[in-house]
């Protein structure tokens, strides 16, 4: 498919709203998670911080490519320069209408396909958990190439041992979480320079071990996958899984 089908596609799925078959806009994937990941925006707006202290990135204009309910957003927000300038881009109505909720005079939203429209040059762009939800997600990345000086992807890692070996549990994010592709760190890596992006910096993020749930996760996994993790990194997420990659870029 091409950039320019890609973007059609996208537009007419925006259009149609809950005739979409596309479970982001006609509220099938409000309705498995209806908070929108509101709840681990905080945490993640930190990662995103230590990455750009890391390197004394000051952007002062951001985009969030399928920024959600916006959260993110406003906690980066609170954390960055008061001149910076944020916007936010979903093809989902009920993200975008949550989002409404949080903007202000330098914080916007807007209903959108990104590939299809014209935006700003932006500093930074944001693309967290995004890519696994595209179905042609090689377009898609060579699209937003040129949109921003840095980009600043976040994966989440589901091709662990753990989860082979868990009947059901690849089906359990595509159902759930709508997740089309399952990555690992060097099929991410790899994913990006043949896109032709620039790897600046990457570090695992512990997702799991800052929300995990009840019974066997929270009280023999979540400690397991931090021991093994403290002695090989790598090792411990391609077994057990529970960790995600945030990645720079050019």
């Amino acid at each position: 498919m091409s950039n320019g089908d890609l973007e059609a596609v996208l537009a007419a799925e925006v259009m149609a709203g809950p005739e979409s078959g596309n479970p982001h806009v006609n509220g099938e994937y409000l309705r498995n998670n209806p908070a929108w990941h509101a709840s681990t925006s905080e945490w993640k707006a930190g990662e995103i911080m230590k990455m750009l202290d890391r390197h004394n990135l000051l952007p002062r204009t951001v985009g969030d490519v399928g920024c959600g309910a916006g959260e993110v957003l406003r906690q980066l927000q609170l954390r960055m320069a008061p001149d910076c300038e944020f916007i936010g881009y979903d093809i989902a109505p009920q993200a975008i209408e949550m989002c409404k909720e949080r903007e202000n005079d330098r914080l916007h939203c807007e209903l959108a396909d990104v590939c299809a429209i014209a935006t700003p040059p932006f500093d930074l762009m944001l693309i967290l958990e995004v890519v696994d939800h595209v179905e042609d997600y090689f377009s898609f990345l060579r699209t937003l190439k040129s949109r921003s000086t840095y980009k600043l992807f976040h994966f989440s890692l589901d091709l662990s041992v753990q989860n082979a070996l868990r009947k059901g549990a690849l089906l359990k994010q595509r159902d759930v979480s709508v997740h089309l592709h399952y990555f690992n760190k060097e099929t991410i890596l790899r994913t990006l320079e043949e896109t032709g992006y620039e790897i600046v910096d990457y570090f695992y993020t512990p997702f799991a071990i800052k929300f995990a749930g009840g019974g066997v996760g929270k009280w023999v996994i979540r400690p397991l996958r931090r021991s093994f993790f403290q002695v090989n990194q790598d090792l411990a997420v391609r077994i057990l899984g529970g960790y995600r990659l945030l990645v720079l870029a050019r």
